[in-house]
């Protein structure tokens, strides 16, 4: 049977962290940026694009009305939307049957609930998900406190949505994990760590 584990975090929870080390712990594979990147290749779009669409709830058009009558016109934005996230339905899936992985983000809990993977949130104090933020800025990046406040919460926000949209689930409500991780002043590579040897017992 396959050991499949999935995790949704929260930006700045060092949720990416704690999947990489856990995987290294288990001495499994793990996806995370490699699947934009496939994703990319297979659809011919560019890394930033598919990045994109990837993290933001698709945005549906308004019915047009015309002479007493509504009619839904196409959408090529949400048509593309529904294609890329198709495409990352296919590739999971694929990754999945594989071999033992660690998937991050793209709604992998869902998407593959049929294998009945381990489903981990990982999640963090507003302050703590800041002070990380912070800390890991590229020297390109200028953002102030208050702006890196700002975009913490406006990627959660689109994060939420797009869960919520292709799986009609609330996005980190604990019915939908097997285990909550609050990384909140902790050490991530301690965590993982800890995971690892919970995760054995379990196995045991």
């Amino acid at each position: 049977m396959r050991k499949i584990i999935t995790i949704g975090r929260e930006f700045g929870s060092g949720g990416r962290e704690l999947g990489r080390r856990l995987s290294e712990h288990l001495g499994i594979a793990y996806y995370d940026q490699e699947i934009i990147a496939e994703i990319a290749k297979r659809t011919a779009l560019s890394e930033a694009y598919v990045r994109q669409i990837t993290e933001n709830r698709p945005l549906t058009s308004f019915p047009i009305h015309f002479g007493g009558r509504f009619c839904a016109l196409p959408d090529p934005l949400l048509q593309q939307s529904i294609s890329i996230y198709s495409e990352q339905h296919r590739l999971l899936c694929e990754l999945a049957e594989k071999s033992d992985c660690i998937i991050v983000g793209r709604c992998a809990d869902y998407v593959l609930r049929d294998s009945h993977p381990f489903r981990i949130f990982v999640y963090a104090d507003a302050q703590s998900k800041l002070m990380r933020c912070m800390e890991r800025r590229t020297p390109e990046e200028t953002l102030s406190e208050q702006d890196m406040k700002r975009k913490i919460t406006e990627i959660d926000r689109n994060r939420a949505r797009y869960y919520a949209f292709f799986s009609g689930q609330k996005w980190g409500a604990r019915e939908n994990y097997d285990l909550l991780v609050n990384t909140s002043g902790q050490s991530v590579k301690k965590q993982a760590a800890a995971l690892y040897e919970y995760l054995r017992k379990m196995a045991d």
